[in-house]
């Protein structure tokens, strides 16, 4: 029934998404048409997702409305996947791209990146009541952990005394996890948002942070203008604390000090 959901406010979306007016890429276009198109994820939660009232959500998607609001504009939302959300900025399906992009050299080549507006977590989750807030408490306890993946790594450098059981791929990670073969699991954030949208009220909280990637707004090559206004806005939430306040929602844990 969730899937059915999903795809359908997927569909919505990429019909209200073709009804939008095409015209050229920068600030002073944004603001005579009134409507900015923002590539937006719809099926990676924690930062975008269809709701079961068939609305999108996630962090992404409240970065996308504060955008719009204080530019004063109308939000046309675009749904795009990892392998198209650059291409829709240089065919110019979008205006921005608030997809959970992290900055890569290669990238930069292509596009341009705002200042970073969230965190990216690496991290261990656990029960609520576990006591365990840095990597010398994580020594001892039983952690589950995908064999060869960046947080397995960074366990092994960052918490050696940890008991490290591996599994072969991410769905036997989580399960060791929430079958009580393990303490904690190590994974990204969004992999343990989806958890709590399958398991409403599972015992779960992030204990220790491994390592932070933190994510972009992608916008296409050559608008200063844009870019500009774009890093304004986020300079703003992040000095009256709403970076913090989507974090802590979406991610459980605080922006703390982004890259500008």
């Amino acid at each position: 029934m969730k899937f059915k959901l999903l795809v359908l406010g997927i569909v919505s979306l990429v019909t209200a998404a073709a009804s939008a007016p095409t015209f050229a890429d920068d600030l002073s276009a944004v603001m005579a048409h009134h409507v900015i198109r923002v590539a937006v994820p719809t099926d990676y939660p924690p930062f975008g997702f269809v709701g079961s009232d068939m609305q999108p959500k996630g962090l992404d998607i409240d970065m996308a409305r504060l955008i719009a609001k204080k530019l004063g504009v109308q939000l046309q939302l675009v749904p795009v996947t990892a392998p198209n959300r650059i291409a829709y900025l240089q065919t110019d399906k979008t205006d921005l791209t608030i997809s959970s992009l992290g900055k890569t050299p290669e990238r930069a080549q292509v596009i341009d990146f705002s200042i970073a507006y969230s965190p990216f977590f690496d991290a261990v989750f656990g029960s609520k009541s576990l006591q365990a807030s840095n990597y010398a408490e994580l020594s001892g306890k039983v952690i589950a952990v995908t064999r060869g993946s960046m947080q397995d790594e960074e366990l092994q450098h960052l918490a050696p005394g940890a008991v490290v059981k591996r599994f072969e791929d991410n769905n036997s990670t989580v399960e060791a996890f929430l079958s009580g073969q393990t303490q904690m699991f190590a994974s990204g954030t969004a992999v343990a948002a989806a958890i709590e949208q399958r398991h409403p009220g599972v015992d779960m909280a992030l204990k220790v942070v491994l390592s932070n990637a933190p994510c972009y707004v992608g916008l296409a090559k050559n608008e200063p203008q844009l870019l500009a206004k774009v890093n304004d806005i986020i300079r703003q939430a992040k000095s009256d604390g709403y970076l913090d306040q989507l974090s802590k929602q979406w991610l459980g844990a605080p922006a703390g000090n982004l890259p500008e």
